[in-house]
């Protein structure tokens, strides 16, 4: 006679299978969802560090437990001395400048000093890509102002990828904002190297280098993501429905 198939052990391994890919998929729409509230949350973080009063920038006593990231945008105020002999050009492209210049250039990332001692790299600013030698000499500073004190924004390191290339020591360009990179191309007296470095605000217009190009930027796709994942999901349970109505409609053959 003929009836109604059942299920056999492979359907219900099959199944097994689909859910527990419908279970995975569930769970990284709900890990998503927390990545959201955790961005959310240091955005809102950022926003108020950044409108805040600067503090003391930490002592060299506390940067070998220090994590940046705690302290990312930060006003900080520093005092010591600049050692402009000793300035890095790090290349970069300015595409959405805030002064009046941009395009390919560099940043000016020069030695600064402490006077409790240890040594701060500041990014004093842009300039477009023919300043790079006389940024790099130290010619773009003026007069020696001595002790001073700066304020500015606390930066975690840029760390280089695979395709990083080397520093360019002779010319003193680097291709990223890392201090432990940029020590290598300094005097080692101006050791310990801070493991963070801190951009200068906006000057006068038309002053070089161009400070004030800081860019507070949290990529924040955790939502698309979740929604990807909790789609998946739903779409396996379904089609698992589907295939166990048809598997079940099939007519079985017998006696």
């Amino acid at each position: 006679m003929t009836g109604l198939r059942r299920l056999t052990w492979s359907d219900w391994l099959f199944t097994a299978l689909m859910l527990a890919l419908a279970a995975v998929c569930l769970w990284l729409g709900t890990w998503q969802m927390h990545r959201l509230a955790e961005k959310e949350a240091l955005v809102a973080a950022v926003d108020a560090r950044l409108t805040a009063a600067p503090i003391p920038v930490p002592p060299k006593q506390e940067w070998a437990g220090l994590d940046a990231e705690t302290l990312l945008y930060q006003p900080v105020q520093l005092t010591g001395a600049y050692r402009y002999t000793q300035t890095v050009t790090v290349f970069t492209s300015l595409s959405d400048p805030k002064g009046q210049y941009s395009g390919p250039g560099y940043w000016v990332v020069t030695p600064f000093e402490l006077v409790g001692g240890g040594t701060v790299f500041v990014n004093r600013g842009f300039v477009p890509q023919q300043y790079q030698e006389t940024a790099a000499v130290g010619d773009l500073h003026g007069d020696d102002p001595g002790t001073v004190t700066v304020s500015g924004i606390l930066r975690a390191p840029e760390l280089a990828g695979m395709m990083t290339p080397e520093a360019d020591m002779s010319n003193r360009i680097e291709w990223v904002r890392d201090p432990q990179r940029l020590a290598k191309m300094v005097d080692p007296a101006l050791a310990p190297i801070a493991p963070f470095y801190v951009d200068l605000p906006a000057g006068a217009p038309g002053d070089l280098p161009q400070g004030g190009e800081t860019v507070v930027s949290f990529p924040n796709n955790h939502f698309g993501y979740a929604l990807t994942w909790y789609g998946f999901a739903v779409v396996a349970v379904v089609m698992l429905g589907f295939w166990l109505a048809r598997q079940a409609r099939r007519p079985a053959t017998g006696p």
